[in-house]
């Protein structure tokens, strides 16, 4: 949830609640139901919360951020058009993906060098013939 990512944010920076309301010219109630989800957070609210916090407003929002993978490269064409499709993925899967990828890269370099093996073997033995 954005609003999870904005309340660590502003933990991360030691802001309170009420610093980030009067940034946004509200009360701290108000600001509380933003960051709980309650309310809406309007595009100017964002761009403030986000300097107040130095960062961008994407990685604010979760657009770039990583915990998030905001995809626009699968794009799909057919006869009635452009579809492109967003992907957001979490970042407890894509860490689980990249292990998963570094286990498979150190497996197939144990192959290789399997392959290797057996081709030298296969040659001495074809050298005994």
């Amino acid at each position: 949830m954005i609003q999870e990512k904005l309340r660590d944010f502003r933990k991360q920076k030691g802001m309170s609640q009420e610093k980030m309301a009067k940034i946004l010219a509200t009360d701290t109630s108000s600001y509380s139901r933003k960051e709980n989800g309650k309310t809406k957070i309007h595009d100017d609210e964002w761009e403030k919360m986000a300097k107040a916090l130095d960062i961008p407003v994407e990685e604010l929002k979760g657009e770039i951020a990583s915990g998030v993978v905001h995809n626009e490269n699968s794009t799909l064409h057919d006869q009635s058009g452009s579809y492109i499709h967003n992907y957001n993925i979490p970042n407890s899967i894509i860490e689980s993906l990249q292990d998963y990828i570094h286990l498979l890269k150190n497996e197939n370099q144990s192959l290789k060098k399997e392959v290797e093996d057996l081709k030298q073997e296969n040659t001495v033995l074809k050298s005994q013939k």
